[in-house]
């Protein structure tokens, strides 16, 4: 197996991981940094589709306590508090540094201070934005400083899994696929960070990339790290509905249209949001797609099966020039956002779940750093609208410090588990000479079943019948293969079946942990446990994979370390 060596291996190119190149460099200039990708730098992730903005109190009659207490209430009290601090406090840093160090140029008001809009759950107007492409004009500028600034690429290079040292003492590097070649290269390094991203592509509608499957979940579970709060799959509850044949479904119509304040009808043109939460459609994202989503279930829904959502009343011109890149791209699909009804459903958007990790984005397995959406604790039962790209900037450029300091504590390249290396080769080989199948089959399977039975809303008694669908379409897809491995060069089956053998096991993760936990917090709404339970007893979900499919599951207390529940540290 080819090998490369690097002084630091970053995982994905969306803001995590480009802001952890960009300090990595800036801290450590003679370190050899590489990126590695799995399509191409600048043009994956998730972090250049956000369109609503980057949240951060910095107006006058804003705190960052005001927006702690966002955070922590709209996770219901699950968020990992320091996290939640770090994430808050640090945001007020990176928005200045992405302006005035990277040049992000965001809206700015008649004074010229910069414009923050409204975003639902948030007790301030904090979301700092570009129009709605916000997303486009953070990432444009870090893939600028990054290919200036002398980091290595490996672009459309699949990580396959974390390799352990063989002394057992830290991480030694990562088995990758050459996606352009199909070769196999194990890439050595000395610290190594996981930004893959999440993406909870297993469910019918979402708003992730196609490329997004879960890979940095799955791997962190096969090297035996925990990950915690999985069963927090957060739907956005405005996901374009054009039909089952395109996939322009599920992509997100942003926060920012309800909190414009933009309308949600039913199929009879009835707003019903007041029904459900006196914010109404300004609600946390959480009780707006379950409004939806109850509509849906009583019959009210609209020809394709979804709601309404209406800004004509908001004025046709003022929602055109606010909202500019989603008119255009409702018009792409026949839909006049400005002036009439767009049709929306629910859609899996973001997984607050993820890796444990630290305030300094170390984790268990020595050398091995995580932030973003592959991580858990930040955001407990509810991610806030605006603070997914603060997350990704804020623990992105931590880990970039965190790694160049644990370079300069002398760490040496480990040697590598040679086992692992070739168990990770082997499990990838394995559906190479198996005969063709229909693959579709088996995706179209799983999104059906994780959106009726682990979605939305649950109950015991569907989810304890997901286990064995999910065994039964695990073995249809180890009975698939691609016919042969004479061509694996761009080989987009292939990477199909891989990417599904991950998002079934991230399934298994999400569905034990929906189990686990016994009342309804945020994302996760138990139909048989509607109670919240107690806020102060306040627990999270663990889980760890032992062996090939055993998962463990446990609870552990959250720390009111900053704030318990009925206290505040928003100063009068």
């Amino acid at each position: 197996m080819h090998e490369i060596k690097t002084d630091i291996l970053i995982l994905g190119s969306g803001g995590a991981g480009l802001f952890a190149a960009v300090h990595a460099k800036a801290a450590a200039p003679e370190a050899d940094v590489t990126i590695a990708v799995k399509g191409l730098l600048g043009k994956s992730g998730c972090t250049r589709m956000v369109q609503g903005g980057y949240n951060v109190a910095m107006a006058e009659g804003d705190s960052v306590e005001r927006h702690f207490m966002d955070t922590i209430e709209g996770g219901k009290w699950l968020p990992d508090q320091d996290l939640a601090w770090t994430l808050v406090s640090k945001a007020v840093e990176r928005i200045q540094e992405l302006e005035n160090e990277l040049g992000c140029f965001f809206d700015r008001n008649p004074d010229g201070t910069i414009h923050q809009k409204a975003f639902a759950g948030q007790t301030f107007d904090r979301t700092v934005h570009k129009g709605d492409l916000t997303g486009i004009e953070i990432i444009n500028r870090l893939a600028e400083r990054v290919w200036a600034s002398g980091v290595n690429r490996l672009e459309e290079y699949r990580a396959i899994d974390l390799i352990p040292a063989s002394d057992g003492s830290g991480i030694s590097g990562v088995v990758m696929i050459n996606v352009r070649s199909g070769e196999f290269v194990f890439v050595r390094a000395k610290a190594v960070l996981l930004a893959t991203g999440g993406g909870p592509t297993m469910y019918r509608y979402h708003t992730p990339s196609g490329d997004k499957s879960c890979d940095g979940m799955a791997m962190a579970l096969r090297a035996g790290l925990v990950l915690r709060d999985m069963e927090m799959v957060q739907f956005h509850p405005t996901g374009l509905l054009a039909g089952e044949d395109t996939r322009m479904t599920g992509t997100v119509l942003e926060e920012g249209l309800r909190g414009a304040g933009g309308h949600l009808l039913n199929g009879d043109h009835q707003r019903f949001m007041f029904n459900h939460d006196e914010r109404g459609e300004r609600a946390t994202r959480d009780i707006v797609s379950r409004g939806i989503f109850d509509e849906m279930r009583k019959g009210r829904a609209t020809p394709n099966g979804g709601v309404y959502i209406s800004m004509s009343h908001l004025g046709v011109d003022q929602v055109r020039k606010q909202f500019k890149g989603m008119v255009e791209r409702c018009a792409d699909c026949g839909f006049d956002l400005a002036g009439g009804l767009v049709e929306v459903v629910p859609t899996a958007h973001y997984m607050m779940g993820g890796v444990r990790f630290a305030p300094d984005c170390s984790t268990s397995l020595p050398g091995l750093f995580a932030a973003g959406e592959d991580t858990g604790g930040v955001h407990g039962a509810n991610r806030l609208g605006g603070n997914g790209v603060a997350n990704s900037t804020v623990f992105g450029g931590i880990a970039g410090d965190s790694m160049a300091a644990w370079l300069k504590t002398g760490v040496e390249f480990r040697d590598p588990d040679q086992a692992a290396i070739d168990e990770a080769e082997r499990r990838c080989r394995f559906p190479l000479d198996n005969p063709p199948g229909d693959l579709f089959a088996v995706q179209s399977a799983l999104r059906d079943l994780m959106w009726e039975d682990v979605g939305i809303i649950r109950s015991r008694e569907r989810l304890s019948t997901v286990d064995q669908r999910l065994d039964e379409l695990e073995a249809e897809l180890d009975a698939i293969g691609i016919g042969g491995a004479e061509q694996l060069s761009y080989n987009v089956t292939w990477h199909e079946w891989l990417n599904l053998k991950n998002q079934l096991l991230v399934s298994r993760v999400i569905t034990s942990s929906a189990l686990r936990r016994e009342n309804s917090r945020g994302a996760h709404f138990r139909e048989d446990f509607p109670d919240k339970g107690d806020l102060e007893a306040s627990a999270f979900t663990c889980v760890k994979l032992s062996g090939d499919k055993e998962l463990n599951a446990w609870e552990e207390p959250v720390s009111h370390n900053r704030v318990k529940p009925g206290e505040s540290l928003i100063k009068d």
